[in-house]
């Protein structure tokens, strides 16, 4: 997917990573980048075509891709994060994670797999979560809705290879957005994960994996959950993961 002379859509593009991603699509000279946002006032990026945009609403998403029906690349940037756990809170946030994380992103993909198709095959970007591989003691509203994104990913990427779309997934551990603005830890900046993200559609990949945390829990997938939680041996489980069944 070459970058420059492309036709971009950003979705949650007022702020943030999808901010960043519009900005760097114009440097790397996409001719056209339409940014996305539900307030469309908010869009303050010099070059770029504003465009209303809710990606839970499928009357929303449906205009939006009239509107870009020249588009051939698709950044599914927009997300929330409720910091919901799956037991002792709400379930409207619960779903809220849901239905932004997961079904909001299936719209898009749903809307934009035929203009993509129709505009020669294009790509497509989806911003996924480290936190998809792991829960992580907070949020796993989140975590969940990014495991269902995950697998969202992969099966687009086989339904649409027919077509010749390319379909990438960007994976990241904590960025220094407005998103994690409250929580103390370590945070990539936001232009060095935008950017790892383009240099891999402009590459042709599969997966960008954006920072160190995120390589080293890719790497933890195929070993026992204990290795990948090892807070679970605490209560006398053995870190081995061979924990009789009948006990």
């Amino acid at each position: 997917m070459d970058i420059q002379g492309s036709i971009a859509i950003v979705t949650g593009a007022n702020r943030g990573m999808g901010r960043h991603f519009a900005a760097q699509l114009l440097e790397r000279g996409a001719a056209k980048v339409y940014a996305g946002s539900r307030r469309i006032e908010s869009i303050d990026l010099p070059g770029v075509e504003a465009v209303q945009l809710d990606i839970t609403d499928p009357a929303s998403v449906a205009a939006a891709a009239a509107t870009a029906s020249d588009a051939t690349l698709l950044i599914n940037n927009a997300g929330i994060a409720t910091f919901a756990n799956l037991l002792g809170d709400d379930v409207d946030a619960i779903r809220r994670e849901m239905e932004t994380n997961y079904f909001g992103t299936l719209n898009m993909v749903r809307a934009f797999a035929p203009v993509l198709g129709a505009n020669g095959g294009g790509a497509m970007l989806n911003i996924l979560s480290v936190l998809s591989w792991r829960a992580a003691g907070m949020g796993h509203a989140y975590s969940a809705a990014k495991a269902a994104s995950w697998s969202l990913t992969n099966g687009a990427r086989l339904e649409l290879m027919g077509q010749g779309t390319q379909v990438t997934g960007l994976h990241v551990s904590g960025v220094d957005t407005d998103m994690l603005k409250d929580i103390p830890a370590e945070k990539s900046d936001p232009a060095d994960v935008v950017r790892a993200g383009l240099d891999g559609v402009q590459a042709g990949a599969l997966e960008v994996l954006a920072d160190k945390d995120t390589v080293m829990l890719k790497g933890l997938l195929s070993a026992d959950p204990s290795v990948m939680y090892p807070e679970l041996s605490a209560d006398g489980w053995p870190s081995d993961g061979n924990r009789d069944s009948n006990v």
